[in-house]
């Protein structure tokens, strides 16, 4: 079992400029399978868009995705860990900040990004959310 989120990050992560279009945004996501994207300038995370921020903040209000930014939709909000931290870290940082995806940074730096099923299939490999998020998304 992992002991850190280093162990269980995913990285590199998928980041766009904060003046990316959300069609921009979305087909990195399409391309990548993915459903977030870390907004940055540099490797300096400024944000975190995911594909229901494109859904709730642009297409449901009448966005325009060719011509909105990333930065007009992101959660600015930037919970992180640094890679060090304990995999129990990360689930109570989750838990008590309400948030699907972490930001891994250190030194101000992006360095991965770890999920809730990254955690779910590292902490309880019998839940079906480890069961989801460990299937072959191309069968």
């Amino acid at each position: 079992m992992a002991r850190t989120v280093a162990d269980v990050m995913t990285s590199p992560v998928r980041t766009m400029a904060p003046e990316a279009t959300l069609r921009e945004v979305a087909q990195v996501m399409r391309e990548s399978d993915v459903g977030d994207v870390i907004i940055a300038e540099g490797d300096h995370p400024v944000g975190i868009v995911t594909d229901r921020d494109i859904v709730v903040r642009c297409l449901v209000t009448g966005g325009d995705p060719e011509t909105q930014s990333a930065r007009s939709v992101c959660s600015s909000v930037m919970v992180s860990v640094p890679p060090q931290s304990g995999v129990s870290d990360a689930v109570r940082k989750m838990r008590d900040d309400a948030v699907r995806r972490l930001p891994v940074v250190e030194n101000d730096h992006l360095v991965g990004i770890v999920t809730m099923g990254d955690l779910a299939v590292e902490t309880d490999r019998d839940s079906a959310l480890a069961d989801v998020s460990a299937a072959d998304p191309n069968r």
